[in-house]
């Protein structure tokens, strides 16, 4: 993976203009290099990432608009606009947009391993199975879906 570029990645613009549909959320990516990759999702009401665990990183939200309730080590927290979200390694989580308006917020893990290279298999991607498969591949364990409960 290349350094880090110097620069700014515009709101509502990814690195190279790039975007992903990943379910439905629109992902962009802020920045990449080996030590960290940053990247912003856009999360209508009702949509989520299930439960699941980076066993080879340590993971951040910034809520930038709205709110996320989280499912943190089997506990549910509320995040909201200005929050910083500390997802150490081996912790199981979740994100969700249980109220009625959009939210947006600002992730990034460290060290990238294989975040970004995920995030370009699962674009437009519908096949759950396959999106669970891939992610496994990729350090990125989810958990039964109980766990969402």
């Amino acid at each position: 993976m290349a350094a880090l570029d110097k620069g700014i990645t515009r709101n509502g613009e990814g690195l190279s203009g790039k975007t992903w549909n990943i379910l439905g959320q629109v992902y962009f990516p802020k920045a990449a290099c080996e030590s960290t990759f940053a990247f912003e999702t856009n999360s209508e009401p009702g949509q989520f990432v299930p439960v699941h665990i980076h066993p080879t990183q340590e993971e951040f939200i910034l809520v930038q608009e709205g709110m996320l309730d989280l499912k943190l080590d089997g506990v549910w927290v509320q995040a909201r606009a200005g929050d910083l979200v500390r997802l150490p390694r081996g912790i199981s989580h979740g994100y969700f947009n249980k109220s009625d308006r959009p939210a947006r917020a600002l992730f990034w893990v460290s060290p990238s391993r294989k975040l970004e290279a995920l995030f370009n298999q699962l674009h437009n991607l519908t096949d759950v199975a396959e999106i669970v498969r891939l992610s496994a591949d990729h350090e990125v364990n989810f958990l039964p879906e109980d766990a969402n409960a």
